[in-house]
């Protein structure tokens, strides 16, 4: 990895992990059964989410969200749950990937959230005000 391109953030799924290098380009490692490391064409990532499925159902399915600098998110894997239908968010802040579902922290401190609600994991149309820290 060349000097300007050192992590500037990493992520950790059930059996894959991802990087953000500085210079915006995301790397991947592991398993790939679901597409979870197919991020070479990333550009502009400012952060990086890596979900995964529940370690006793043992299918290695995950997926892998990315925020770019324009507030749209990417996202790559296992969807069977619609878990990676991002492409329409927008000013999005900060991004989060669960075992099926991601969110995303909206600049209005709105949150956005799409995957499965089994457990109620999505239902989050009533949170507002929230803001992302900066440590």
């Amino acid at each position: 990895m060349p000097p300007r391109a050192l992590l500037h953030a990493i992520a950790a799924g059930r059996r894959h992990c991802v990087g953000r290098r500085s210079d915006g380009t995301v790397v991947a490692a592991g398993h790939d059964g679901a597409g979870e490391c197919r991020v070479a064409p990333w550009r502009e990532v400012i952060a990086v989410a890596a979900g995964n499925v529940h370690a006793f159902s043992n299918t290695g399915r995950s997926h892998t969200v990315g925020l770019q600098a324009d507030g749209t998110v990417l996202a790559t894997g296992w969807n069977a749950h619609g878990q990676c239908e991002t492409g329409a968010w927008r000013d999005v802040v900060a991004v989060a990937a669960g075992a099926a579902h991601t969110l995303g922290l909206r600049a209005d401190g709105t949150v956005l959230a799409t995957g499965s609600n089994r457990d109620g994991q999505v239902e989050v149309s009533g949170w507002a005000g929230l803001r992302e820290e900066h440590r």
